[in-house]
């Protein structure tokens, strides 16, 4: 783990060195900048893990680092050390883990190193939740988890054929023939897959796939086959809807 001091003061700086070696045995590098220009681009190049920063220095105090990082993505942890309590509640409203009041106190420097570097490996579980989330939301856009007893299956939008309400489950037809039974309702399914325009619900008990109609048949009332030859009705308050919609897709 890196650590950068940012101090204007060079006795201020080797003493807090000497601290943190012994006292912080996870920090193995420690940087250090006499302003905070220098130290600012310390943290862009070398992109230190801890920011001992202090508030009193010349040109530029400590609580303007933000201005100076600009767009710079703020990936590490701010301690800031001061001589002067008053500047305590602007140090927080920089989101610092935590400020040192100057002479700085053993036990002190080592609660705060502790708390940021806790912190870092929080943000760094988060970012890796995160990247898992991702990753998932990818899968999503082509295939819908299926919950069965066994676990979960993922599976291709395309390769589904149809689903069916079956009272509080639903039976879910796929291309290969196979038929799952999902512990989920119809409504379920087409509030999920509502964003996506080949599923169309033509009867209150069915989810359907329009790339899987085989053939419209208006004998007994209109019905569809599908790929697999089940035979799903259409509703009589759908029928002018799909009959609509069927004329602009196909030019009938």
């Amino acid at each position: 783990m890196k650590a950068l001091i940012i101090d204007d003061e060079n006795k201020a700086r080797r003493l807090l060195e000497r601290l943190l070696d012994e006292q912080c045995p996870e920090i193995e590098t420690i940087m250090q900048a006499s302003d905070l220009e220098s130290g600012v681009e310390i943290i862009k190049s070398q992109k230190p893990d801890i920011v001992y920063l202090d508030i009193e220095m010349p040109k530029y105090s400590g609580l303007q680092i933000l201005e100076l990082l600009e767009d710079t993505v703020i990936d590490f942890q701010i301690i800031f050390t001061t001589a002067y309590n008053q500047y305590a509640v602007d140090a927080f409203k920089l989101s610092a883990i935590d400020y040192l009041l100057k002479p700085i106190d053993r036990e002190e420097l080592k609660s705060a190193t502790n708390k940021a570097i806790s912190m870092l490996k929080e943000k760094s579980i988060n970012n890796q939740l995160q990247d898992l989330k991702k990753a998932f939301n990818q899968l999503a856009l082509n295939k819908i988890a299926l919950e069965i007893p066994k676990g979960v299956i993922f599976i291709s939008h395309d390769d589904i054929v149809l689903f069916e309400a079956d009272g509080m489950y639903t039976k879910t037809y796929l291309d290969n023939g196979d038929t799952q039974l999902i512990c989920k309702p119809l409504k379920h399914f087409v509030e999920q897959l509502k964003s996506l325009p080949i599923f169309y619900k033509p009867h209150r008990s069915y989810l359907i796939n329009l790339k899987h109609i085989k053939e419209l048949s208006k004998r007994d009332g209109h019905h569809l086959v599908m790929t697999n030859n089940k035979t799903i009705p259409i509703s009589k308050d759908k029928r002018d809807e799909f009959m609509l919609v069927l004329s602009e897709v196909f030019n009938t």
